[in-house]
């Protein structure tokens, strides 16, 4: 049930089940973003799932837990990291509609936007690239030179060939160069380091939510 008045902010109760993901939607057509603040990572998981349901065509994101305690002597995981660094990306480009956002997360400070907007830049077939340029880029946005991508925030560079994952995507890139130039871009497995399908431009974010300066 609905309830709102002239002077208040509409207040729902007697929500059951899904009925709050169809809420929030019906919500969003009319007003968007919307932050959703969740009680916990299941609630958050769960409505994420379900929104789009009743709407496909909003854009709903998640801002994940870090899933670390205060004193932990280990870093989140990289895939945590890439995921809250694409829906970061989102919000400051006005790219979602619905931002779903566990209690324990919405306690925690969140990356500047001046260090995610420094840090962010495009790699476009065609292109002119300089290797030297783009090591040291990819240095101060913190990602780590390997023999061999496996993980987000990593990139390896072999003669004419760039493998890179770049954080908030699903599949690791590999660049060809001619000369200069970049030929092709394409994803590619990273089990088998077979190339999936071509695209045409890759999408680079920092790979540490805080500047480290």
């Amino acid at each position: 049930m609905l309830f709102s008045s002239k002077h208040s902010r509409p207040r729902y109760s007697g929500l059951q089940g899904s009925s709050d993901a169809l809420a929030i939607a019906q919500l969003a057509v009319e007003k968007s973003p919307v932050v959703v603040i969740a009680a916990s990572a299941l609630d958050a998981q769960r409505l994420k799932e379900e929104i789009p349901f009743f709407d496909p065509q909003l854009r709903v994101h998640l801002l994940p837990d870090w899933e670390t305690l205060p004193y932990d002597h280990f870093s989140p995981h990289q895939d945590l990291v890439s995921e809250r660094l694409a829906t970061l990306h989102h919000i400051r480009s006005s790219a979602c509609d619905v931002v779903i956002v566990p209690i324990t997360t919405a306690l925690n400070p969140l990356a500047p936007v001046e260090h995610l907007a420094a840090y962010t830049f495009f790699l476009k077939r065609g292109e002119k690239l300089n290797l030297k340029d783009l090591r040291e880029k990819l240095t101060f946005a913190g990602y780590a030179l390997v023999q061999q991508v496996l993980t987000p925030g990593e990139y390896c560079v072999r003669g004419g060939i760039v493998d890179l994952f770049a954080m908030g995507s699903v599949l690791p890139y590999r660049i060809d160069l001619f000369d200069d130039e970049i030929e092709t871009i394409s994803t590619f497995d990273v089990d088998t380091q077979r190339t999936l399908y071509p695209v045409p431009e890759v999408r680079m974010l920092p790979a540490r939510e805080f500047p480290m300066d």
